[in-house]
């Protein structure tokens, strides 16, 4: 057959010529995957008793980058499956966290100020500035790559009021730390970083009761707020500069693995890598934050959530593997020590994960230190016993706010 229309722009596509006849199982393949349908010729010339399509026409020079990020798929899980074949992580930290926080504080709000400037230009009906964007977004996938902890740390400084611009940077934030976890290439994480950064550019466009509404949606309310994501993709493929990976993140950040979601309703592997890990960031971020309609849960309690939905909303690797990536014991956690104190996980041990650093502030006593005590529970013990995490507390549990006790004072 000759595909002479997609159902999306040529240009988010693979191909180098707008129309051309499927030969390889190859191109048929990449078709399944990137559209719900398209248009082929039904009238053919013929030309000394051959069928003469019409001239197909240059698309445009690819971008090697995107084309690589477009491509990746599910393979990169494969060495999360052979536990016998133990391999050296491609990323290490660089720094300590302490040393990566002030240049990640100047980061988030340089970042933030952007985004909501961004978000702006989208309501009004502006051309966005994508070319700050990448900027931004590679100065996050730097300080991602030195040590991802330092940025995670600043997500925990949450105000509903300002949700939806709050809410993009720390998706991206998330989806940068996720991405480094399953040692995406730095090109990609560019990439999956522009694309959760903008992933709900299309919210602009929803009115904005609609969007701070305190009670349960009607169903036409629903339906309204759905359109956020065609919307999205609509502003995002019409603005120069924003590769059409990235743009996968806004279409798919809403769909579900067992195709229950919205906008189109893929399934499984329907579902491109970059759209579910989308997902999976996007869904994590809501349902631990505040907001008008609900109170977020503790990061523990949303991660063991997220593991019961695996299978049905996400793809169960994927799920397992952000749980490793945000740690058994993710960073703010409010913890008990088998002592008795109490204390908040301030970093991550990648290599041992039970093993966090924590910021003791609570002695058995349930009195506060004189001043937090941070120490590693890979090297402290207590008496001949190992000290260790005995229990997850509430968030604001004894009255401890998470972004109180940073590791140093920026």
């Amino acid at each position: 057959m000759y595909v002479s229309e997609l159902d999306r722009p040529w240009i988010e596509s693979r191909f180098l010529f707008q129309g051309f006849e499927i030969r390889t199982e190859e191109e048929l393949a990449e078709l399944v995957h990137l559209c719900k349908y398209v248009y082929i010729e039904t009238e053919v010339e013929y030309e000394n008793g051959k069928a003469r399509p019409r001239r197909p026409t240059t698309v445009g020079a690819p971008d090697p980058t995107e084309f690589a990020a477009k491509r990746i798929g599910f393979e990169i899980l494969d060495k999360f499956a052979d536990t016998a074949a133990i391999k050296p992580p491609r990323y290490l930290d660089r720094w300590a966290v302490e040393n990566e926080l002030p240049q990640a504080r100047e980061l988030i709000g340089k970042t933030k100020v952007l985004i909501d400037t961004i978000l702006e230009d989208a309501r009004l009906g502006r051309s966005l500035d994508s070319q700050t964007a990448k900027r931004s977004v590679g100065g996050m996938v730097q300080s991602v790559l030195r040590n991802p902890d330092a940025l995670v740390w600043f997500n925990h400084l949450k105000n509903k009021d300002e949700y939806t611009s709050q809410h993009s940077l720390r998706v991206c934030v998330l989806a940068l730390t996720f991405g480094r976890h399953l040692e995406l290439s730095e090109e990609e994480l560019n990439l999956l970083g522009m694309g959760a950064l903008l992933h709900d550019v299309g919210k602009m466009k929803i009115p904005g009761e609609l969007l701070n509404k305190p009670g349960r949606l009607t169903a036409e309310e629903f339906e309204l707020m759905k359109s956020h994501v065609p919307l999205g993709v609509e502003i995002l493929s019409g603005t120069p500069g924003i590769p059409a990976a990235a743009i996968e993140v806004a279409r798919s950040h809403h769909e579900r693995f067992d195709g229950s979601g919205y906008s189109v309703g893929l399934k499984g592997k329907q579902i491109g890598l970059f759209g579910q890990i989308g997902a999976i960031v996007d869904s994590y971020d809501a349902i631990t934050s505040d907001r008008s309609y609900h109170k977020g849960m503790s990061a523990h309690d949303a991660l063991r959530k997220m593991y019961e939905w695996r299978r049905k909303d996400f793809h169960e690797t994927l799920v397992e593997q952000f749980i490793q990536c945000m740690g058994i014991y993710p960073i703010g956690s409010v913890v008990e020590m088998n002592t008795g104190s109490i204390g908040v996980v301030v970093s991550i041990n990648r290599l041992r994960r039970l093993r966090p650093r924590v910021a003791l502030v609570l002695d058995a006593g349930k009195k506060p230190y004189p001043s937090p005590r941070v120490i590693d529970l890979n090297e402290e013990t207590h008496g001949d016993k190992a000290l260790l995490i005995r229990n997850v507390l509430p968030a604001g549990s004894f009255g401890i706010n998470a972004v109180d006790y940073l590791p140093v004072s920026v």
